[in-house]
């Protein structure tokens, strides 16, 4: 008889563990499902304004921005941003990269509109908000992660600075309110479509003969790629200079063989072109 009672013990014990593996089993993927639907959530808001205010051009490459509509739901914009400003950095420190990036990318991209509705429509571009010793980029009114930073601390700082993304690609993704300046893209960034919606904004740009082009044994550039250099230099896909990280966008800058082949061999010289600083208003 304590046999019998034995064995039966031990096929409820295995019952529990299965049990309880399987409970924290889902748990854990609904735990992962619930914290991307809710920075899904949290960036709504951004994508519902995005959409209402965000007009291509430039045959898609480029995007102008409707301030005067931003201006009209500014109230939306401040929810928006409060809600950003909720966040605590040790619940932001939580998240994984994807997330953390994308959350960056959206409060500097947001911030940026903004500051520009603090003048607008009385100014021509972003750099008429600084001063003659200042930069609007150095402005410290952004209230995030529990201190008051500027656009420049979330670029510089909080992306670039950390060393933990380590992604040019961002590059294509902040947007300075500037024609020269990479699309402000249509949607927010979000941790599930990160990947696909960096390499859809370099590829949108690159394709953009007007500001990246071959003419011989030539390239030129965006000043982009000069004030950031560095960042095309760390290793990102195995890539150590501006010339092997554009070997993975043969096709988006449409080389032929034998420019491929230059590329790779980084038998071309770098001329960077001018930026146009002017507002990204739409007309």
């Amino acid at each position: 008889m304590p046999s019998v009672i034995l064995k039966s013990t031990n096929k409820v014990s295995a019952f529990v563990r299965f049990t309880l593996g399987a409970a924290l089993l889902t748990g854990s993927l609904m735990s992962n499902v619930y914290a991307e639907t809710a920075q899904k959530n949290l960036h709504a808001d951004w994508t519902e304004l995005l959409e209402q205010t965000i007009s291509p051009i430039n045959k898609g490459h480029s995007t102008a921005v409707d301030y005067s509509a931003f201006k009209n739901q500014e109230s939306e914009l401040q929810a928006y941003l409060d809600k950003l400003s909720e966040v605590s950095r040790a619940g932001f420190d939580a998240w994984s990269k994807e997330k953390q990036l994308a959350f960056l990318i959206n409060a500097y991209n947001a911030w940026t509109v903004e500051l520009i509705l603090t003048k607008y429509p009385d100014l021509d571009s972003i750099k008429d908000l600084g001063g003659l010793f200042s930069s609007p980029w150095d402005k410290e009114f952004i209230p995030l992660l529990g201190k008051t930073v500027s656009l420049n601390d979330i670029e510089h700082g909080l992306i670039r600075g950390s060393k933990r993304y380590n992604d040019p690609r961002i590059h294509f993704a902040v947007n300075c309110a500037s024609i020269g300046c990479p699309a402000l893209r249509e949607e927010a960034y979000t941790a599930d479509k990160l990947e696909q919606q960096l390499t859809q904004q370099t590829e949108r740009f690159l394709t953009d003969s007007s500001r990246n082009y071959f003419k011989g044994k030539t390239i030129y550039l965006s000043s982009i790629f000069k004030w950031y250099g560095e960042d095309f230099e760390v290793g990102f896909r195995g890539t150590k200079s501006i010339q092997s990280f554009l070997a993975l966008y043969t096709d988006a800058l449409k080389l032929d063989q034998q420019q491929v082949l230059g590329l790779k061999n980084q038998d071309f010289s770098v001329n960077f072109l001018d930026y146009d600083w002017k507002l990204n208003a739409r007309k």
